[in-house]
């Protein structure tokens, strides 16, 4: 049961494979929201992960490890297998990148609305999980703050314009929204990201957060 107090974090949990020449695979557990869930029960918060995980090696690998550090994964007992990303390195460090991802997710009840909502990443724009994404953050913000990362994977974004639309649809749901520069170039080609950051804005966050690497942060608020 989740406490008014309670952090809930929607979205996919990655298997990241490595693999290298001559050396066996390298697992280590991945997948935007479930690092967030994960950082978040780290510094001490109650976390709770709703996700699809399958009923394999991965899939055990990655709850164990949420676990270790307090988070309460739930989810909703599809049997789909455990998304995976694998890159794949030759002799001269070229990476060739193979994704097995299908994301699933039932309808979200739950008993006692959380504070706050974290979503984002592919969970938020793939179907048929993604449907049931977007209804669980219309359900809970009323109740709770909402923030939104959409971490772009333009290998597993679909059609781009579909895309945006639902980039466009999770960042006027949210009160927070973090995304980098790479993202939003991605999104909208050689448009400046102050722009799109006021224009997200305006389209119901609070505040808009852009990432630029090495070149700092874009924080837009109202006024």
């Amino acid at each position: 049961m989740l406490d008014r107090n309670d952090l809930l974090v929607i979205g996919e949990c990655v298997a990241d494979i490595v693999r290298l020449p001559g050396a066996a695979d390298r697992v280590h557990p991945g997948g935007s929201p479930a690092n967030v869930a994960y950082g978040l029960a780290r510094l001490g918060h109650d976390v709770t992960l709703l996700t699809q995980l399958g009923p394999d090696a991965h899939g055990r690998r990655i709850r164990d490890h949420l676990a270790g550090a307090g988070v309460e994964v739930r989810t909703d007992g599809a049997t789909a297998p455990t998304p995976s990303a694998a890159v794949t390195l030759d002799g001269a460090g070229r990476a060739a990148y193979t994704f097995q991802i299908t994301w699933t997710l039932g309808p979200v009840s739950l008993e006692r609305p959380p504070r706050h909502v974290h979503t984002g990443s592919i969970a938020a724009v793939m179907e048929p999980g993604a449907s049931a994404v977007v209804a669980a953050v219309e359900s809970l913000r009323t109740a709770a703050t909402v923030s939104y990362d959409p971490n772009v994977r333009p290998e597993l974004m679909g059609d781009h314009e579909a895309a945006v639309r639902e980039v466009e649809r999770c960042v006027a749901l949210s009160d927070v929204v973090k995304a980098s520069d790479e993202d939003l170039e991605w999104l909208y080609p050689g448009q400046e990201p102050e722009r799109v950051a006021e224009r997200w804005l305006a389209a119901g966050p609070a505040l808009v957060l852009v990432t630029r690497g090495g070149d700092g942060a874009l924080a837009v608020l109202p006024g």
